[in-house]
């Protein structure tokens, strides 16, 4: 779902019995309770003890939009078992989690983002058969498989919707949120649809508005009615009883509503569908999310290996964000940072400010960053200059990789994959291209079909048709041919994340700042926490090259030189000089210092 574009064995919920287990956990019988009890002390929410240890922490994870990344079936749009062959691919690449979009059932109307059927799969995409064989045999690879699950909307053609719109008496009406208009023909109030006009669609046979952030097709399910919650919750245990490790939560802040149905102040000027612009006071980030999100995080710790939770909410600050995680750490594991993701711009200064506040955060939750994803430009076309645009590609790679956030990548990223949008309204698949065409040209240029080798149609598909165009950059730009070339963008990012595994500093180590006194160099430091080696981390986001000299004797590091273990654009000599660094424009040091 956009937010921004640059967006069987049921687990028990039992507060006494986690109460319990806890205090098994903290008591000295811990080995007697571990052998006796099927989930183990980790799957108690976690805090802030032990959270060095859960597997999130450590992760690369790997977002799948399954209609783009393998056809096994020659039918145009990729499929599960298309998945399932490429796991080899994902393995070698060093990924340690898979999250897919939405496989469900849907009219696909947003693409897999309106649902009619939260347990099944959609046909176009296999079947529950061929799913329970992905999960099987990422497992067998050490691939974890999270689900995309959309918790605000369903499709219209969901059965609950059908029942809901077919009369106001029936039992499911106050499962969405449905009320009378202002006037005849006049919605409740001024509330905008995300992908413009009004969020209210008039049902004329029963008389009344339905609440549609998005898509009049996807309406708002009604959070306050704990019939909804239930029903939900009780998905969330459906594919977590199918061996899923965890949940990407879709559009989650946009749970609750204003009950009063305030109108939300306007804004200057207009949006691209030529509307009003309003501030979303009174439909986004409501303190209701909280209380969902703790009941959502209660269910999936009711599961052994603890299960991730992954928040898709375009948070304004960093107040905003650190509430995620919750007062005790018992919400979103991992919020994904979207003022990291849309800095847009190669701005030392502001990376710094930015990654130095989450680095800070007064739940101490773990980061999560990403540069790319389904609903935004790939950072190729974002952060490149035209004629840097590999080592730019390199520098934010190792940006990506070297913190301790927990990384995500987007398919094709590790291989310099381009936006490419349609360039003719008639040729755009995604509505809201059609919608605000030609001033939205919609997400299918970041949605294009992976790049595996050279043949036709990139090794995507066998069909003449894919359901996208294959750009004509994959000539260049596909895995056969960077995997044999040792100077590929995409043996960086493998050489980048092999670091990040066998390296104590970059696995475990805390980041701190390290001060370049150059405003163009981010610097910062990961130190060992056993006393070993550290890596120190220099990133020239300027055209120009720069001569830098640091100390690190604050920092613990008695060494006058650092030993290279991953440069760009050339190799450096075997130790560089801490007093006397040189970069090359949007050079990369990622060096081992003690």
């Amino acid at each position: 779902m956009a937010l921004v574009r640059s967006f069987g064995r049921a687990a028990t919920g039992n507060l006494a019995d986690v109460g319990l287990l806890l205090l098994w956990v903290l008591g000295t019988t811990i080995a007697v309770a571990a052998q006796q009890q099927a989930p183990d002390a980790s799957a108690v929410h976690q805090t802030t003890q032990g959270i060095n240890d859960m597997w999130w922490k450590h992760a690369v994870i790997y977002e799948i939009y399954p209609r783009s990344f393998q056809d096994s079936n020659g039918d145009g749009v990729g499929d599960l078992n298309g998945i399932t062959s490429r796991l080899d691919y994902l393995k070698d690449l060093g990924v340690d989690a898979i999250w897919i979009t939405p496989i469900y059932p849907s009219p696909q109307v947003d693409f897999g983002y309106d649902i009619a059927d939260y347990t099944s799969i959609d046909p176009q995409y296999g079947t529950m058969a061929d799913f329970d064989h992905l999960v099987k045999e990422a497992k067998a690879r050490d691939i974890r498989v999270i689900m995309d699950f959309v918790p605000n909307h369903t499709s219209d053609k969901h059965p609950w919707f059908v029942e809901s719109s077919s009369s106001r008496t029936n039992p499911k009406r106050d499962w969405y949120v449905w009320r009378d208009g202002k006037g005849p023909g006049q919605p409740p109030n001024n509330w905008l649809s995300w992908f413009g006009h009004s969020a209210w669609r008039f049902d004329a046979r029963t008389g009344q508005f339905y609440y549609h952030h998005f898509y009049p097709e996807q309406p708002d399910l009604n959070w306050r009615n704990p019939e909804v919650r239930k029903a939900m919750y009780d998905v969330l245990r459906f594919w977590l009883d199918r061996g899923v490790a965890g949940f990407r939560l879709d559009a989650v802040s946009r749970l609750f509503e204003d009950p009063n149905l305030h109108d939300d102040p306007l804004l200057p000027g207009t949006n691209a569908y030529g509307d009003q612009n309003i501030e979303h006071k009174y439909t986004d980030n409501l303190p209701e999310v909280h209380e969902v999100l703790k009941e959502i995080r209660q269910v999936v710790d009711g599961y052994p290996g603890n299960p991730v939770l992954i928040s898709e909410t375009d948070e304004p600050n960093i107040a905003e964000l650190t509430k995620l995680y919750g007062s005790k750490l018992d919400e979103i594991q991992l919020p994904m940072d979207f003022q990291v993701a849309d800095v847009n711009q190669l701005s030392a200064a502001r990376f710094r400010e930015l990654i130095e506040q989450v680095e800070g955060n007064p739940a101490g939750g773990q980061p999560y960053f990403f540069f790319n994803n389904h609903d935004q430009d790939r950072t190729w076309d974002r952060y490149g200059d035209g004629v840097h645009n590999d080592r730019i590609a390199r520098l934010l790679a190792a940006l990506l990789l070297t913190t301790r956030a927990t990384p995500q990548l987007y398919y094709g990223e590790e291989i310099g994959m381009v936006t490419t949008p349609p360039a003719r309204k008639e040729d755009v698949k995604d509505p809201i291209g059609k919608l605000g065409w030609p001033k939205e040209k919609g997400r299918d240029g970041e949605r294009t079909p992976m790049q595996w080798d050279m043949s036709n149609n990139a090794g995507f598909t066998t069909s003449a048709t894919p359901w996208l165009p294959v750009p004509p950059s994959y000539k260049q730009r596909n895995v056969a041919a960077e995997e044999n070339d040792s100077g590929s963008v995409l043996n960086f990012y493998k050489q980048l994340i092999r670091l990040r595994r066998n390296q104590p500093a970059l696995r475990d180590g805390q980041q701190s700042t390290v001060n370049s006194h150059d405003a163009d160099v981010l610097s910062y430091l990961r130190k060992n926490p056993d006393g070993g080696e550290s890596v120190l981390v220099l990133l020239n986001m300027s055209n120009q090259p720069k001569k830098v000299a640091l100390d690190l004797k604050p920092e613990g590091i008695d060494s006058n030189g650092a030993k290279p273990l991953l440069t760009y654009p050339k190799a450096s000599p075997t130790e560089v000089p801490l007093d006397a660094i040189s970069l090359p424009p949007f050079g990369t040091l990622v060096a081992a210092v003690k």
